[in-house]
C-alpha cells in the first residue's frame, strides 16, 4: 500500500531563482526534495538527525 505524501516548503526557503526545497515526514524518515524537480531523487534522514540539524540551523545566522 503506497501512502501519499504531503510535501511543504519552508517560508524561509528563498523564491529567487527557484532555489527552493520541499520536507516531507513519515514516521520512519525525514524526505527532501527539489520543489523544481518533483519526480527527482529525495534525500531521506533519520528524524533525530533531522531535528537536531533543524536545531542547529536555528542558532546559526545565514
Amino acid at each position: 500500500m503506497t501512502t501519499e505524501l504531503t510535501w511543504f516548503k519552508s517560508s524561509y526557503s528563498s523564491n529567487e531563482g527557484g532555489a527552493c526545497v520541499e520536507v516531507a515526514e513519515t514516521t520512519a524518515a525525514v524526505l527532501v526534495r527539489d520543489s523544481k524537480d518533483k519526480t527527482g531523487p529525495q534525500l531521506a534522514f533519520d528524524p533525530a538527525a533531522w531535528q537536531a540539524f533543524v536545531a542547529f540551523a536555528a542558532t546559526t545566522e545565514a
